[in-house]
């Protein structure tokens, strides 16, 4: 961000997507040029009509008839190339500001996650949405507005100059002066603009937070504190509003008004002075009407600096982000022939500060079955994502099929190996797209990989099977539903490795056991990474590593572990008896709901 009134890199930038077509800008130029030529011939003709006839006292009928006839046909082509410039260069400017857009939302796409680890989800909206429609009105408002109000300034004082170069000096005295306060009002804005655009940003990322803790803030009833932030935000927001509005009211419309009547004066004042044999009353007449047509023009130029300031200030922030570092592939695009993983000695820190993961040394064989288990804040997700190739390593390798992960290519990585998260996401579409995702699947594939997962029951006893809609649609799935339905959404690509993060966190027993029978089955094909809390899921597991503070404290597998009777035993104790605890609640209540009845 730069404490710059103007940023002329980013001013530049923006004016690059415009010239980039420098023809079709050619060509709405052009027609600006003919409205403005047309449109500043009326008062020119009015002038001739009063100084050769008016003043003559001779009003010949063709000549008169002639002059209304062409003031009229003036107006009207004035009209029509007005009519036509504007759809230009809105056309050009729509057409720009879906391509800003389509850049952005690519460059989101292909961000590393660490960029989204700090940022909030109504700040990344706001850049989006509010700041790129920012850019429009910069592109389809205060360019074509430019443009017009210069060009048609200009030949306005050219065809003034014609006329009596004297009266013109008394305007072109003042210019400089105007232009000196817009200057002012660009520089004093500029940080009023930025702070406003900033709060929205905050008042945005605020709302998204609150409606997506909504359980959270009314169990824990914070209702009003929640309203307090965000009323302070608004008030702020407010605030910054006023400032900006009270700043216009200064620099604009009034300075310019007063400009204008002392231009106004002085006119009259040297046409008193000079006489009229020197200037005549049809030429004082076409002063007074281009002095007044002038006006609008400056005051609108000024207005727009106010939505130059806006679009400069919403456009540091996209460009930051879309110049911002790329996820970074490799370049070999050989598939994954077996799902073999391999760590030695991976190191890994989020901030380059603190270290989350020491030392991780791992061999998974293909068709293999790995568990990474351990108390929350371990590392267990941040090593599956590092093997996922979320984030680049700090220290040591990590290896697919004997090859550095950081040599494989986008397309390699993400269909050679796969993550089911906890908490899967379900758009609100089809059962078919929130398995196909896009891409170009049969329905015979979809059932497959439906029926291997033990979901394909459930979508048949839905009248609408595949085309029943998920999420706010016609049907809910339960949590355990949803982790089956991303497994089949991954299977679709058969991935040689399948990472399962907390897939049975928050699932009941029965669905534990179906996912434990799809695990069975997949590993048939590929090889499974599993990270779990509930240690029935991982029992069969060929090696179990227990990671504590991001360092390996115990590996083996489940018999070999218990007979350590480590940590990995106390935790499975623990849940053995919170196990016995829970079918003892569950029996007391079947016995006394019997004696009830």
């Amino acid at each position: 961000m730069t404490g710059k009134a103007v940023n002329k890199a980013v001013l530049g930038r923006l004016l690059s997507y415009v010239l980039h077509d420098k023809k079709r800008l050619a060509i709405a130029v052009g027609l600006l040029l003919m409205a403005s030529l047309a449109d500043v011939s009326g008062p020119w003709l009015i002038q001739h009509f009063i100084d050769s006839y008016i003043a003559k006292n001779e009003y010949p009928l063709d000549m008169v008839a002639g002059l209304a006839l062409a003031y009229i046909a003036l107006m009207c082509t004035a009209a029509w190339f007005k009519y036509i410039q504007a759809l230009r260069f809105n056309d050009i400017a729509i057409g720009v500001v879906q391509t800003v857009r389509k850049q952005l939302f690519g460059k989101v796409l292909n961000q590393p996650l660490s960029a989204f680890d700090y940022m909030p989800t109504g700040k990344l909206i706001s850049r989006i949405t509010n700041d790129t429609e920012s850019i429009k009105d910069f592109y389809v408002l205060v360019i074509g507005t430019v443009l017009k109000n210069v060009i048609f300034i200009s030949v306005m004082l050219v065809v003034m100059s014609l006329l009596s170069w004297r009266l013109t000096a008394v305007v072109l005295v003042l210019l400089p002066i105007v232009v000196a306060i817009m200057v002012l009002y660009q520089r004093k804005s500029a940080d009023a603009y930025r702070k406003m655009r900033d709060l929205l940003a905050d008042i945005n990322a605020s709302m998204s937070e609150s409606i997506q803790g909504m359980s959270l803030i009314q169990l824990m009833r914070q209702e009003q504190a929640f309203s307090k932030q965000f009323s302070s935000l608004t008030r702020r927001h407010l605030e910054s509003q006023v400032g900006v509005m009270k700043l216009n009211g200064l620099l604009l419309r009034p300075l310019i008004d007063f400009l204008s009547g002392v231009a106004l004066l002085s006119i009259v004042a040297l046409f008193g002075i000079s006489g009229v044999e020197l200037v005549g009353v049809g030429v004082l007449y076409a002063f007074i009407s281009y002095l007044g047509r002038v006006t609008e023009p400056l005051i609108e130029l000024t207005q727009q600096l106010s939505l130059l300031q806006q679009a400069l200030v919403a456009s540091e922030r996209i460009f930051g982000f879309i110049d911002a570092k790329q996820q970074s592939y490799g370049d070999d695009v050989q598939p994954l022939r077996e799902g073999r993983l391999e760590c030695h000695d991976v190191t890994f820190s989020y901030d380059g500060k603190q270290q989350v993961l020491t030392g991780i040394n791992v061999d998974l064989p293909h068709r293999g079955f790995l568990a990474l288990v351990g108390h929350t804040g371990s590392g267990k997700s941040t090593l599956a994502s590092l093997m996922m190739g979320f984030y680049p390593i700090s220290q040591g390798e990590l290896k697919l099929d004997g090859r550095p992960l950081a040599s494989l290519e986008q397309s390699v990585l993400r269909e050679g190996i796969a993550m089911v998260q906890q908490d899967p996401h379900v758009l609100s579409d089809t059962v078919r797209e929130n398995v196909c995702l896009g891409r170009d699947v049969s329905d015979d594939v979809v059932w497959q990989v439906l029926a291997k997962v033990g979901l394909d029951g459930q979508i048949l006893a839905y009248q609408q099977g595949l085309d029943t809609r998920l999420g706010s649609g016609e049907a809910n799935l339960s949590a355990g539903q949803k982790q089956l339905l991303a497994m089949a959404r991954v299977l679709v690509a058969q991935p040689k490795i399948l990472i399962l993060d907390e897939a049975t966190a928050n699932i009941d027993s029965g669905t534990e056991h179906q996912i434990q029978k799809a695990l069975h089955t997949l590993r048939q094909d590929m090889s499974i990474v599993v990270i779990a809390h509930r240690l029935s899921t991982i029992m069969e597991a060929d090696e179990i590593l227990v990671l504590s503070r991001g360092a390996v404290t115990e590996r083996g597998n489940h018999q070999q572990l218990l007979a350590h009777q480590g940590h990995y035993w106390q935790m499975y104790q623990l849940q053995q008896a919170g196990e016995q605890l829970h079918q003892m609640e569950e029996l007391a209540v079947a016995e006394s709901a019997v004696q009830e009845n």
